[in-house]
């Protein structure tokens, strides 16, 4: 009892548990179909690439994972969400295309100017897109789902302004790689790994992620201690941008085209889910990066497997809806406090049986 009481108290202990879920799930599946038990696990070369569904999964869920690391600090330090990151991923996207495809084109196989300053500017535009959001919940303390309701709402047709109101393709294989392949590994699994390990790297090697905690639990009480609570708060916001904006250059170049209407569709809640599946509270303080990232690619395997059960993507955010209840259940405060009194009821129990 005592060891199963270890376990579910780790930190770590929601994700993982909602993840071998989801393999379970998979396992039945495939040995209901008359499939080989293991066979979600399984990973083959097929045409000099890598193929198989844990392949698929890190290879689609490599958007929400990097969004999944700017959301937990904005949750963290603000004790509120961004719900404007993937309509800030369109907007990305259509700034680096129209960089990449001149102002007024709707298809080019040539490049009008260099790759490299597409990307900067769609992820520049991600970063001002923070700051604003920033600015506005750190300086002018509008809460932060009203702050970033703005930029929900007016950010995609600003794609399609920059646009011209077109769906503008980049038939160019420099730009496919982002979303395609980098040798025989997905490049999506690559950028995300990237974006992961640097953030790890930083949280831990630098007193930052301390500070976003600190502002997280107390603002007041951080700012009397010295830290300028305003500024992490901003920061935090920022590099939320800067995760929309890697991720719009991904989704954009999957589709080689800024399709400001549809890259990053609700993507904003696999995000938020991600943090909370991550086992991080949605109040802010304290958050475990890894607990996120783990969810984010959760997520992405429950997505999969639903519709490989024949699960239309219009009734899949229903069993989504149901996860986030029973997350936010389960961690709601006076759930937790009635099965501390049921365990130490139990405790008493046993106590006088025993005497």
């Amino acid at each position: 009892m005592n060891k199963m009481k270890k376990i579910t108290s780790m930190p770590l202990f929601l994700p993982i548990f909602c993840m071998l879920l989801v393999m379970a799930a998979n396992i039945v599946y495939d040995i209901s179909c008359g499939n080989f038990a293991l066979n979600f696990f399984s990973i083959s070369v097929r045409n000099g690439v890598l193929y198989g569904r844990l392949i698929d999964i890190l290879n689609r869920g490599s958007e929400i994972a990097i969004l999944a690391i700017g959301m937990t600090l904005v949750v963290s330090a603000s004790a509120g969400t961004d719900i404007s990151v993937g309509s800030v991923m369109a907007l990305s996207a259509s700034m680096c295309c129209m960089i990449l495809a001149g102002y007024g084109n709707a298809s080019v196989n040539e490049l009008a100017n260099p790759l490299l300053l597409g990307v900067l500017g769609g992820i520049l535009i991600g970063c001002v897109c923070g700051a604003f959001n920033g600015f506005l919940v750190a300086y002018l303390s509008v809460q932060p789902m009203v702050a970033t309701l703005i930029l929900f709402s007016a950010a995609r047709a600003i794609g399609l302004l920059l646009c011209n109101n077109l769906i503008v393709y980049v038939r160019v294989d420099s730009f496919k790689m982002f979303g395609g392949y980098l040798g025989f590994l997905p490049t999506p699994i690559v950028i995300a790994a990237v974006c992961i390990v640097i953030a790890m790297i930083v949280l831990k090697k630098t007193a930052l992620g301390l500070y976003v905690q600190s502002v997280g639990i107390n603002k007041k009480a951080s700012r009397i201690a010295g830290l300028n609570s305003a500024r992490f708060i901003f920061l935090c916001y920022v590099v939320c941008g800067l995760c929309a904006g890697i991720a719009g250059i991904v989704g954009a170049s999957r589709i080689s085209s800024a399709d400001s209407n549809n890259i990053g569709l609700n993507y904003e809640l696999d995000a938020i889910l991600s943090v909370a599946l991550g086992g991080n509270s949605l109040g802010g303080g304290k958050f475990r990066l890894a607990g996120s990232i783990i969810g984010a690619y959760t997520i992405q395997a429950i997505t999969t497997t639903l519709y490989a059960l024949g699960v239309s993507s219009d009734v899949a955010p229903v069993y989504k809806a149901i996860i986030v209840i029973i997350i936010v259940t389960v961690q709601a405060p006076p759930f937790k406090a009635y099965l501390a009194r049921r365990s130490a009821k139990k405790a008493l129990a046993k106590g006088g049986a025993a005497a």
